[in-house]
């Protein structure tokens, strides 16, 4: 070819008319940049704000370095009992001053990794139980894509939120009830719970494991281990559901992602092998409890 390579961005720009003229000294950089946004702003979506994502990270360093730690512990903590941490994790970024848009797709991609693990674990040591899963699944997880394709308001999402981290804590906190005598629930009752459930955890942001597990302990569906194991993979179809309803209509995904998936993954391997027999449960679980109050409270004062 018989042109000189200064002349290319001046050509290509004489070539496509139909854009809107490009300043001569930012066209070279725009053909390098890793910022989508530069891409995707000239699109107008209705109702719809597609965050930008980079490979750089835009959250202070103290910020970041606590939002680690908490992400670390309360992934321990959930997976040694079969969850995810789905709640857990909402709590320390709404106590960190999170967006909404930036919770529920962090919480769920998180979930997604955590109740992975959990799930594996719990079914190598063979607590799963697939007559017991399948009911509770079949609906939830289409409904889970259903509630994390919608968008609450600002407020309804706070108020919900409240709700959820309140119980998550109470839960944390009251004594375990004994268990009963196992016996599988009637198939349109675990139809209907699980379709409840899944369309909680989309709109919420979590896999559902918070309602699932003591609703099976206390009704006598299942034994604990059993019910960790069938929650697990509940959270994780959830969680994936979820995740990809959100993102259909979102396209939301924080750039500090990354460290927070290799520290949550890192935290659930240690908590779904070890247990929590080789912590103090008992004073972690208070302390998460008044972490998930807190946020809950703010979640309904704000």
């Amino acid at each position: 070819r018989a042109h000189r390579p200064e002349q290319a961005p001046a050509q290509a720009c004489a070539q496509a008319p139909s854009l809107p003229p490009i300043a001569p000294e930012i066209a070279p950089a725009l053909a390098f940049s890793l910022d989508i946004n530069l891409i995707i702003q000239p699109v107008n979506f209705t109702n719809l704000q597609v965050m930008p994502f980079d490979l750089s990270f835009t959250l202070p360093t103290a910020t970041l370095l606590i939002l680690l730690v908490g992400v670390f512990l309360v992934a321990v903590l959930y997976s040694s009992v079969g969850h995810a941490g789905a709640s857990g994790y909402i709590a320390v970024m709404s106590l960190l001053s999170f967006a909404p848009l930036v919770i529920k797709p962090s919480a769920l991609a998180l979930n997604v990794l955590v109740a992975s693990i959990a799930t594996w674990q719990f079914y190598r040591a063979g607590h799963f139980n697939w007559r017991l899963f399948w009911p509770f699944a079949v609906l939830a997880v289409p409904l889970a894509f259903v509630g994390g394709y919608i968008v609450l308001p600002t407020q309804g999402f706070k108020i919900l939120m409240g709700v959820v981290l309140v119980y998550s804590a109470l839960r944390l906190v009251l004594p375990a009830s004994a268990e009963k005598p196992s016996v599988s629930p009637a198939i349109p009752v675990a139809l209907g719970v699980g379709a409840g459930i899944g369309l909680l955890s989309g709109l919420t942001g979590t896999g559902g494991g918070i309602f699932l597990t003591p609703l099976l302990l206390f009704l006598g569906w299942a034994k604990a281990k059993q019910a960790a194991a069938v929650s697990a993979a509940f959270i994780l179809l959830n969680s994936v559901a979820g995740l990809l309803g959100n993102l259909s209509n979102s396209g939301n995904l924080p750039d500090f992602l990354l460290p927070l998936l290799l520290v949550a993954g890192a935290g659930g391997y240690l908590g779904s092998r070890m247990g929590s027999n080789r912590f103090p449960a008992a004073l972690i679980k208070k302390f998460l409890a008044l972490v998930l109050l807190v946020a809950g409270v703010k979640f309904l004062l704000t």
